[in-house]
């Protein structure tokens, strides 16, 4: 029977209930990881503890339970939904109080993680690439709501996400309101541009100053896989422009993994398809989580 951690304990699934007045349900008011288990591992369990931490401190947050509570939590519940490969979806929510905004008014956080499987595309979308469009909805600024919080106030992406189906794909890039490539609606991007000097090429991503969440797979490729591979990796302000005339786009996110893009709007990157820089990062990632994935 699949159980679910909640405030402690792990329950049956169909017992994993929550109040109808959290804060959390009401108003959005919480943080939460998404987080990938390979053949029984946390990946990189350490750094997304770290985030999660992060999110809430900067919404004055407390999380009722230590670190490694947090971190046995995990387990126990992986080892009972008798997966060796699942999800992990973590979340902090204020906790129940009453029906105004007032945080003070709920008394203890609650704190319940899920494990279950997940497939978020297609498989042939990461052997042919996805098209994806530009949503119209610009990322919401820094100074309104730092998407680099975690937080449950997910709506911003999701509008921009009903643009991407309305266009019957399954992404879109957000572009923030100066104009400048930030995210997808839940995945971060890359592009890949090599030069004729020759070498792998450069990876270039947008800086959290583009309005970003820095997602934990995308610091693996920035600091771990793209330099075993010889890229060059930068951070850098990209228009539109810029990022269509990349040899790949590519991108990443703990359920997403990595994925290539082969169209954006009517423009087709590369070839259009995946690129073999895409491909060769994608299978380095794969060897790497295959058999020991990293938990710090």
């Amino acid at each position: 029977m699949q159980t679910i951690w909640l405030d402690g304990k792990l329950v049956p699934k169909n017992e994993a209930v929550v109040s109808v007045y959290d804060h959390g349900l009401l108003y959005g008011d919480g943080v939460f990881e998404g987080i990938r288990v390979y053949s029984g591992r946390i990946f990189k369990m350490g750094q997304h503890i770290e985030r999660l931490w992060e999110s809430a401190e900067a919404i004055r947050l407390p999380i009722p339970f230590s670190k490694a509570v947090i971190a046995q939590a995990m387990r126990d519940t992986v080892a009972s939904c008798g997966l060796s490969d699942a999800y992990i979806r973590l979340v902090v929510t204020r906790g129940a109080g009453t029906l105004g905004l007032d945080p003070r008014k709920c008394p203890k956080a609650c704190v319940f993680c899920i494990a279950d499987s997940i497939q978020l595309y297609p498989e042939e979308l990461y052997e042919k690439g996805m098209k994806i469009i530009v949503a119209k909805r610009p990322r919401i600024p820094i100074a309104c709501l730092d998407p680099s919080i975690k937080s449950l106030n997910y709506l911003n992406n999701i509008l921009a996400k009903l643009e991407a189906i309305d266009a019957d794909v399954l992404e879109a890039i957000m572009l923030n309101t100066d104009g400048y490539v930030s995210e997808c609606t839940g995945d971060n991007i890359f592009g890949i541009f090599r030069s004729n000097g020759g070498g792998a090429g450069t990876i270039v991503t947008p800086p959290a100053s583009a309005g970003i969440l820095k997602g934990i797979t995308r610091r693996f490729v920035m600091n771990e896989l793209g330099p075993a591979l010889g890229f060059r990796v930068e951070e850098r302000l990209m228009r539109l422009p810029d990022l269509l005339k990349a040899d790949e786009v590519f991108l990443t996110g703990s359920a997403a993994e990595i994925i290539g893009v082969s169209q954006i709007d009517s423009t087709v990157i590369g070839a259009g398809v995946v690129g073999p820089s895409t491909k060769a990062l994608a299978k380095e990632f794969r060897a790497r989580v295959a058999k020991n994935a990293p938990e710090d």
